[in-house]
């Protein structure tokens, strides 16, 4: 089977450019591609998780992946998907935020003896001569067409800028640079990138001509077509100081029963004949496929240790073992805890960001402390209270956070 099947059998594909050619390419030869990583925020998040998914499998078929890291675009800000400007940032934040990402693509894919590629589109972008640049490169780009573009016409009524206006030029260039240096002939990018790698595979079939592609994956949404990866806290971080292990894991163990087999298929690399027996379970029997998906996304962003741990102090909360040494703890002195209102303790665990978050919890009845609902917003914990060395605390039904007392 070739990874072109591959991918089209688990639900990654959504377009591409010119489907036979391109099944034809990726099962005769071995090609380079790349997906682009705009480093916005200091970590990647899941839905970043699903393209490393992707360039996963092209390298084990034997394809040459290309991280891009968008140092250059970033200072643009690619106005995909969104309704207002990004927030400009610094050259240092960015550049900061790129060798974060760095080191969670490792994780995924080898980048021994060039079998994959890390390249910072800053190293092309950022010294450009803007009026070579126009003529070179926007010559070939029709304002009229680029206005019926997707990216653009959802951002016409709140305003595009003319900074935002370039970064489809930039990105097209970003193709045809890489096609140049690493002979690189195809792109890769969520379903809201469609009208970018349009641009970029015209400009290499004009400028060059020769024959360059590009491909769509799907976006991980839920089954009513809600996007995933939010949680009450933001984003669904990779970052483990972001989002803990437990947390993460706990993330996927709680998805709908709808989504347990979708997100198996694009989110682990389990044989399709086990993604189909695990998803048609039915009834109370689905739990087992979302405890095996839960495990198996957390080991592979986070290791087969810290998915132990994960699974582990899932267990000893709702499968009643004793071992609770894994369950998220914060350590207190009796002096931090005992006679202190419990929310102003709140933030301090992290189930929630703020006393005023606090308060509207406890006001909601999703507060418990052990199997007692804290109804009183200046509930004090008493010295028996903490006489046991440690207390559980919930938050809603399913979210748990241990408090030990170390004297």
């Amino acid at each position: 089977m070739s990874v072109y099947e591959v991918l089209e059998e688990r639900g990654f594909i959504q377009q591409v450019t010119h489907d036979e050619e391109v099944r034809e390419l990726l099962a005769k030869e071995k090609i380079t591609f790349y997906i682009g990583f705009d480093p916005t925020a200091d970590s990647l998040h899941v839905g970043h998780f699903l393209g490393m998914m992707v360039m996963a499998h092209m390298q084990r078929a034997g394809h040459r992946p290309i991280c891009l890291i968008g140092g250059g675009t970033t200072m643009v800000g690619d106005p995909s998907g969104k309704t207002d400007m990004r927030r400009m940032m610094t050259r240092e934040e960015i550049d900061a935020n790129g060798e974060r990402f760095k080191k969670q693509m490792q994780r995924f894919l080898d980048f021994a003896e060039d079998r994959a590629l890390m390249l910072n589109n800053a190293d092309w972008l950022l010294d450009l001569n803007y009026v070579e640049f126009l003529r070179e490169i926007g010559v070939h780009f029709s304002v009229n067409r680029m206005l019926t573009a997707e990216c653009y016409r959802n951002r016409m009524e709140k305003g595009l800028t003319f900074l935002e206006f370039n970064y489809m030029l930039m990105q097209a260039y970003d193709f045809l640079e890489l096609n140049r240096r690493t002979g690189c002939v195809m792109q890769l990018g969520g379903a809201d990138q469609w009208s970018n790698i349009l641009a970029g595979a015209d400009l290499i079939r004009r400028k060059e001509s020769k024959p360059a592609y590009g491909l769509t994956f799907t976006l991980l949404t839920t089954s009513d077509g809600r996007k995933m990866g939010k949680t009450e806290k933001g984003a669904l971080w990779l970052d483990p100081e972001k989002t803990p292990p437990y947390d993460f894991y706990q993330y996927w163990r709680n998805i709908d029963d709808a989504d347990v087999a979708n997100c198996l298929a694009l989110l682990t690399f389990l044989p399709m004949d086990e993604v189909r027996r695990l998803g048609a379970l039915a009834g109370s029997e689905i739990n087992t496929a979302k405890k095996t998906l839960a495990y198996e996304v957390t080991k592979l962003i986070h290791g087969e240790q810290e998915a132990d741990k994960a699974r582990q102090a899932a267990e000893a909360l709702f499968g009643g073992s004793d071992d609770l040494d894994n369950v998220p703890t914060t350590v207190f002195t009796p002096a931090d805890i005992v006679g202190k209102r419990i929310i102003d303790i709140l933030p301090a665990t992290g189930l929630v960001a703020s006393v005023g978050e606090g308060r509207r919890l406890i006001a909601g009845g999703g507060l418990y402390i052990g199997d007692d609902k804290v109804d009183d917003q200046n509930c004090v914990i008493g010295e028996a209270a903490v006489s046991g060395g440690s207390l559980m605390l919930r938050k809603g039904k399913k979210t748990y956070h241990r408090l030990v007392i170390e004297k």
